[in-house]
């Protein structure tokens, strides 16, 4: 997978949060700002640019910036275990809202069906197994161990 990223020619809209300058983020987070460019240039980071380029980073990069000191000060892992973390973290997500939006569509269908009637429908189309004698419940697991087994071929 290809590290960094095309630049972002749009600045950040206004009213969409508050942004902070490169310097303003090594100083709070207590790292030196080439260290926050590195993670530029490996894709860790995105922050957005101004007209002038000045690198500007929302609320989101400092949520990200605060995994990826936790991931490399913590638990020492390296740029590339953190690039793979990220990536499982994104996948996770979208797998996270497919679920979701399926559950959602199975629990509308189960809504319209009931209102259609389809539970009785379904009741009748069932096929019912008939109930097992009372004297001698056996499970399927006791009656297949009962079976005579036929040899294998080429044992003696």
């Amino acid at each position: 997978m290809p590290r960094g990223r095309a630049r972002s020619s749009a600045p950040p809209e206004p009213g969409a949060g508050r942004f902070y300058m490169i310097s303003v983020v090594s100083k709070a987070y207590g790292i030196h700002p080439q260290t926050l460019r590195l993670y530029e240039r490996e894709g860790l980071l995105k922050p957005s640019r101004t007209d002038g380029n000045t690198r500007l980073y929302s609320e989101a990069d400092l949520k990200q910036l605060e995994v990826i000191l936790n991931l490399t000060r913590e638990l020492g892992v390296n740029l590339a275990g953190v690039e793979i973390v990220l990536n499982m973290r994104r996948k996770m997500e979208q797998v996270q809202g497919e679920v979701g939006e399926f559950v959602s569509w199975v629990r509308q269908e189960l809504a319209r069906a009931a209102q259609e009637g389809w539970q009785e429908r379904l009741q009748q189309a069932l096929v019912r197994l008939p109930k097992a004698p009372a004297a001698a419940p056996e499970s399927a697991v006791e009656a297949v161990a009962r079976e005579p087994r036929a040899p294998k071929a080429g044992a003696e």
